[in-house]
């Protein structure tokens, strides 16, 4: 891209105070790039992007600081992080009931583990910006039709045909605002009264409150209840615990997408500090960690707090590196390692991991993604997960922890609030015949409200120890 439109996008002081003198916002585009889409038409995506530098912020400096220092407390084995949302966003399931359903089955999930567990819990939607998807393979074939893979509704449409395979810079534009739209709606949520304490049984869907698992959450909610009417009795002013009516919400996606992420990566007028304003946690995965690639580039200088995905391949080496390039300065709450294993191979792969890191001194958040290292292909030709196996590997790696005396500090998981037969098992054991009837994910298969809930479960006694 022309450097004229790289100055449109960074302002003035590209290198100015906050970053070191060799990180811009644009830097990234020295380092080789995954995964990033061929756009056909420079003039296109030169448009979008400045259209984008030119929208304001999605989130803000002191929101990040904010979570930042939340997620501290969780590197200290003060809390424990809830990370979760779809696999990839839709710009067609899009309104306030799915974005309301997604919030609730986050909502139960807290509850339950905050309840059952006795820990606060940090919660982080993958929501309002995970438009975008790596991939395998660069193109698909269908017969003797070869076109550019789907790589999320941020870059082109699942339809199999030239014109919806087109990476359109356009959709760049889309995706900021239906994450504003979602930003705006998950704020009135969270801090307009929906998420009060004494709206615990709203949360419950009907088409969960049937099951076992919705009838278990009902007694957690049940005891809820008795326990502000005690207090209540007891003469506590409970309009005045503002804790009880409002929560914290953040929002991640994987920085993906680097035209998008330095389009909409500002300087903080106080501080001086980059800040990516496309989300409050981004995260780089497993395909695109390299630490000398693009996007490790690109978040080391961002203030945000980050994340990494690290498969059942990585080395401690690597992960030391990692360590340096993101949080150099050993800050907590800045990095969080989210490990991605599959069922099995935890208990030999993690150990060194977590030694390396404890020896490089950075007091990183541990968090594990159970579903990614687990998924399959069933007879049908449908990408799936057994939740068995979800929570097997969770088994693992919460024991892996305990062993070495270090905090579990959270999971990373794909869910949705609808009724969905993408994932196998759960209390109402959804087989592989049951996955044609509602397989509507537009990526990876995700956890329905009903599993979602029976993980949080399984999560809390795990906390428990």
């Amino acid at each position: 891209m022309p450097d004229d439109v790289a100055d449109e996008i960074l302002g003035p002081g590209a290198d100015g105070e906050g970053t070191s003198a060799s990180w811009s916002a644009s830097s990234w585009r020295r380092r080789a790039a995954a995964q990033q889409p061929q756009w056909p038409d420079e003039e296109e995506l030169k448009h979008a992007v400045s259209t984008l530098a030119a929208l304001p912020p999605l989130v803000i400096a002191s929101e990040t600081r904010s979570l930042t220092a939340a997620l501290a407390a969780v590197a200290r084995g003060e809390a424990f992080l809830l990370q979760a949302g779809d696999c990839a966003e839709s710009f067609r399931e899009f309104g306030a009931d799915h974005i309301r359903d997604k919030l609730k089955v986050v909502l139960q999930m807290a509850v339950t583990l905050t309840y059952a567990a006795g820990v606060p819990v940090v919660k982080v939607g993958r929501i309002a910006g995970q438009f975008a998807k790596p991939r395998t393979a660069a193109v698909e074939r269908v017969g003797d039709l070869e076109l550019e893979a789907f790589r999320g509704h941020m870059v082109n449409d699942e339809a199999f045909d030239v014109q919806a395979r087109r990476p359109d810079p356009a959709r760049l534009v889309s995706a900021y605002h239906q994450a504003a739209a979602t930003l705006n709606l998950l704020r009135a949520f969270t801090k307009g009264g929906f998420a009060d304490l004494s709206h615990v049984h709203k949360w419950n869907q009907e088409f969960v409150a049937s099951s076992s698992e919705g009838r278990r959450y009902e007694r957690i909610a049940k005891e809820i209840d008795r326990a502000l009417r005690f207090m209540a009795a007891c003469g506590i002013d409970l309009q005045s615990e503002e804790s009880l009516h409002e929560t914290d919400f953040w929002t991640s996606h994987e920085a993906l997408i680097l035209h998008y992420e330095e389009a909409l990566t500002r300087q903080d007028s106080l501080t001086g500090d980059w800040v990516d304003t496309s989300g409050h946690l981004l995260w780089v995965g497993e395909r695109t960690r390299q630490p000398d690639g693009a996007h490790v580039e690109f978040l080391s200088g961002v203030i945000n707090p980050v994340a990494v995905k690290l498969g059942p391949t990585v080395t401690p080496d690597e992960v030391a590196v990692l360590c340096a390039r993101l949080d150099p300065e050993r800050t907590p709450g800045r990095l969080t390692l989210i490990t991605r294993m599959g069922a099995g191979s935890v208990a030999d792969a993690l150990p060194p991991l977590v030694e390396r890191v404890r020896e490089a001194g950075h007091p990183v958040v541990w968090a594990c993604d159970p579903m990614h290292g687990n998924t399959f292909t069933s007879e049908g030709g449908r990408k799936t997960r057994r939740l068995g196996d979800i929570v097997s590997e969770l088994r693992e790696w919460f024991g892996v922890h305990r062993e070495l005396g270090s905090w579990p500090g959270g999971v990373h998981v794909e869910l949705t609030g609808d009724d969905v037969t993408e994932c196998l098992g759960g209390a109402e054991e959804i087989m592989e015949g049951d996955l044609a009837q509602r397989y509507t994910t537009a990526c990876d298969p995700r956890l329905n409200a009903r599993q979602s809930l029976d993980l949080a479960f399984d999560v809390a006694e795990l906390l428990r120890g």
